[in-house]
């Protein structure tokens, strides 16, 4: 899989820099083309000449050592790289790859490259977790930058917890599924909706639901590394919006429907995995409603049935479906998909610890007509959103015109 591929490894100055030397050689050993960049302080762990001699390439460490006068280093680096990969990434890297400063090599070479960047991150647990380092980590992720979750177990400083980098065969099978996904879903349109909706009964007060968006985000960000053109509307969510995709935002279930069918017909996969409300208040107030005793009683009516009426219209397109349950999972979930003409339906039990809404995991059970397909354990939702669109890829078949498909 990674035979051929030119991938920059940064490696930056934690403990866990000699782990990099491991990284190295296994990326090298299956079939990568390695030039690695190391920080200053990363050299004070690891030499460079060990990730010279494993790599066969010249190690980088400084901007200003030119080696060839006819291309500028930094820039060749980038511009030739179709992956660039940050193993161990320190907290300290990751807020300057946030702020886009290039103060050093490394710093340089990211800021000048278009090619995708996955970053593994290695740390202390309270840096891992402290707001400045969630932050802009969120704020990579919407940048496009993808990220290895760190592992639990014993740190440097003597914290048993999470901050430990990935193993070195964890990050070469995570870069390995990145290059296997990057085609599967080329020349396909992919529209996914995400988040919960708002049901307005005057200017401050609204019915609304759990959802932060993450799951949705999840899929469409595995839709846009896997190659398609992706449409994101998104509801109300409490994640920053992704990038490389068009983003359609709406507020209440109505506005939800008129986004989607707006883009419907040219749609080849529509994955509907927003937390829509079922009903709205009948009455909208123009103005606060005041409290006028000890009770108030609103009426309301059903919203319109986003995922029903896509099952009505389509014509070719591959239907996705979701059911968040907490009882009778299987049954509700081959109801609705029959009833709403899915081609697959997720169902997940928002009432397992590990699943639903607002957390970074999720645990699924996806079926088509003929019952359950696979049911995925506790996972992160980037994981089960790619391991959703792999199943859909496999049934939609090759890359091309937009044909009957279900």
């Amino acid at each position: 899989m990674l035979q051929g591929k030119r991938i920059v490894l940064g490696i930056t100055g934690g403990i866990a820099a000699y782990k990099g030397a491991a990284l190295c050689s296994k990326l090298v050993q299956a079939g990568a083309e390695v030039h690695v960049i190391m920080t200053e302080s990363a050299a004070k762990f690891v030499a460079p000449l060990t990730l010279q001699t494993l790599s066969r390439h010249p190690v980088y460490l400084d901007t200003f050592d030119e080696r060839d006068p006819s291309v500028v280093s930094h820039i060749e680096l980038a511009d030739k790289a179709d992956l660039i990969l940050l193993a161990p990434a320190t907290a300290n890297t990751l807020a300057k790859l946030a702020a886009g400063l290039a103060d050093d090599m490394l710093g340089a070479t990211l800021l000048a490259a278009t090619s995708p960047v996955i970053a593994a991150p290695a740390m202390n647990v309270h840096m891992y977790e402290h707001p400045a380092t969630v932050a802009n980590m969120e704020l990579l992720g919407s940048r496009g930058v993808r990220f290895i979750d760190p592992g639990t177990g014993q740190l440097a400083c003597g914290y048993v917890a999470k901050g430990r980098l990935a193993e070195p065969e964890e990050i070469v099978l995570a870069v390995e599924r990145y290059f296997a996904a990057g085609k599967l879903l080329e020349g396909r349109k992919v529209v996914v909706t995400a988040g919960g909706t708002v049901e307005r009964f005057d200017p401050v007060r609204y019915l609304t639901n759990d959802s932060s968006g993450k799951m949705g985000f999840a899929i469409a960000e595995a839709a846009r590394d896997m190659g398609a053109q992706v449409t994101l509307i998104a509801g109300r969510v409490s994640q920053p919006l992704p990038g490389g995709m068009k983003i359609m935002r709406v507020e209440s279930a109505q506005e939800m429907l008129e986004a989607a069918n707006s883009v419907f017909d040219d749609a080849d996969i529509v994955v509907k995995a927003a937390a829509v409300a079922d009903y709205r208040p009948v009455v909208r107030h123009a103005s606060k409603l005041k409290k006028t005793g000890g009770t108030l009683v609103l009426e309301l009516e059903k919203t319109a049935d986003i995922l029903a009426a896509l099952g009505e219209r389509k014509k070719g397109q591959f239907l996705v479906g979701f059911a968040a349950e907490t009882e009778r999972l299987d049954e509700h979930a081959m109801d609705k998909l029959r009833r709403k003409n899915c081609d697959l339906i997720v169902g997940n039990d928002v009432s397992m610890e590990g699943a639903g809404f607002n957390g970074d995991t999720n645990a699924v059970r996806i079926f088509d007509r003929d019952g359950l397909v696979e049911s995925l354990p506790v996972m992160s939702k980037r994981d089960a959103g790619e391991r959703l669109l792999r199943l859909v890829a496999e049934r939609i078949g090759s890359k091309g015109p937009k044909g009957p498909i279900s």
